[in-house]
């Protein structure tokens, strides 16, 4: 055999795997999978910042209003601080049919009133609790998780992928 028969015979059988991998693909993305449960996690947490003014001016610039972003003034030592309160994890992703079951910490803040926009769903977590919310991701699409005490940075999504 010659060199350009074996890479001849080789990109055929890479073709070939190419080709019937593809079909494989297709015969299981046709096979409809049934609803399952979705359990996630989250916490209600506050990273923050430390700074001293000697090392890092004060910064002068405002932060968004609403509760989710703070910025302390320099103590009597000339230290400053800066938080924004979060989801952890912000994001997370179903499939349209699924039992969705959120457990929540609340880490951070005393009490973080939440709703699932789009599912109806209201709740307040607190500090120290675990908030459990369960329901049926009934319709397809992106929807927001939003503490109204911390806004505009204490937002997640939640993103329903249309089943089948």
């Amino acid at each position: 055999m010659t060199q350009k028969t074996v890479y001849v015979l080789g990109a055929l059988s890479v073709i070939a795997l190419v080709i019937s991998g593809a079909a494989l693909m297709l015969t299981f993305s046709k096979t409809p999978v049934q609803p399952t449960e979705r359990t996630f996690y989250l916490s209600a947490i506050e990273p923050k910042g430390t700074a001293s003014v000697s090392k890092e001016p004060f910064p002068t610039q405002m932060l968004p209003a609403g509760g989710g972003y703070v910025l302390k003034e320099p103590d009597k030592d000339g230290n400053w601080v800066v938080e924004t309160y979060v989801w952890q994890p912000a994001y997370l992703v179903a499939q349209q049919g699924d039992r969705v079951t959120l457990n929540i910490l609340g880490v951070n803040g005393a009490t973080h009133t939440t709703e699932i926009e789009g599912y109806d769903k209201q709740f307040v977590v607190k500090r120290g609790e675990l908030t459990t919310v369960s329901f049926i991701a009934d319709k397809a699409g992106t929807f927001r998780i939003t503490c109204k005490t911390h806004s505009p940075s204490m937002e997640g999504a939640l993103l329903v992928l249309p089943r089948g």
